[in-house]
């Protein structure tokens, strides 16, 4: 069976996500009776599905709330069990139980597997000397961008990124720049200094920081704050000129070379384009390849020539 998207995240009331998901695995209900195994039944322990299906559902409704990736384990097919479910988060943790031993330890490596690729799929599942058919259902929050900069390429980024359904959060200490009437498509805008703003947004590897203000009021808190947190990207505009005294900068600040080398500045990919919304176009290019792992090159180019 062929991989397919993770079951997205949807933001609704005010704005902030809820839960609002197609929970398919934990909708399932266990239909084969349950029975007093004899002696020397090799298959896994007896579920009482309902009451550990109210379980799993508030887990993930707290989950969501906080916007934690994980995944939904469910039995499909087996000897037994089916409709079983558990839940592994993105360390490897989990709760729920399925219906044969050391079921975590089996479950767990395809889990985190297809939640870094934020994809669902079934796997074959050997124990106790049965195969178990078992559904794994990624739920990835929606990458989350914050831009420092309240310019006119920021409204442009805004828009393409909302489109690509990131949650973006605008940020900019003038009050005649951070305004929602400026930026209607935005999740969040908030007026305030980078150094008082950004420790109340969560930083993780969902979270895709661009910073567009080219003043070093904002740029040096900015990067201060960001460099030491696990954020998936770093964009910073600014000349080659600029980059290079930046980093040195930092350096002499004690940020070392690993540091300063996340960060991605000139920022975005090299497309040509001058206008606003051909530079946001370039940022979000570079943004969705480091999101994939990719290196932003044209496909042709990597294909070769044709002989």
């Amino acid at each position: 069976m062929n991989g397919t998207g993770g079951s997205p995240y949807t933001s609704g009331l005010g704005g902030r996500p809820v839960l609002v998901v197609t929970l398919r695995c934990v909708e399932m209900t266990v239909t084969a009776p349950l029975h007093q195994r004899g002696q020397g039944d090799r298959r896994g322990p007896l579920i009482d599905s309902s009451e550990l299906r109210r379980s799993l559902f508030e887990s993930i409704r707290r989950r969501i709330e906080r916007e934690e990736p994980f995944v939904v384990v469910a039995v499909t097919a087996g000897p037994g069990g089916i409709g079983a479910s558990a839940i592994v988060d993105s360390s490897g943790e989990t709760e729920g139980t399925l219906p044969f031993t050391d079921w975590a330890d089996l479950v767990s490596p395809a889990a985190l597997e297809l939640l870094a690729r934020s994809q669902s799929d079934s796997r074959p599942i050997v124990a106790n000397g049965f195969t178990y058919n078992v559904f794994f259902d990624s739920y990835v929050p929606p990458p989350r961008l914050i831009i420092v900069g309240a310019v006119q390429t920021a409204q442009s980024l805004t828009r393409q990124a909302k489109e690509l359904g990131y949650r973006v959060i605008v940020t900019d200490a003038r009050a005649t720049f951070a305004t929602p009437e400026r930026f209607p498509e935005a999740d969040e805008v908030i007026k305030g200094w980078p150094q008082d703003v950004l420790p109340t947004l969560k930083m993780d590897d969902l979270t895709y920081v661009v910073l567009l203000s080219h003043d070093p009021k904002f740029d040096e808190p900015t990067l201060h704050y960001v460099l030491k947190q696990p954020v998936r990207y770093i964009g910073a505009i600014g000349s080659l000129r600029t980059q290079g005294k930046r980093r040195a900068k930092l350096i002499d600040q004690g940020f070392d070379l690993d540091d300063v080398a996340r960060i991605h500045g000139p920022v975005g990919l090299d497309l040509g384009g001058k206008a606003t919304e051909e530079i946001a176009l370039s940022i979000l290019a570079e943004m969705t390849a480091v999101r994939y792992g990719r290196s932003g090159s044209m496909m042709g180019a990597e294909a070769g020539p044709v002989a």
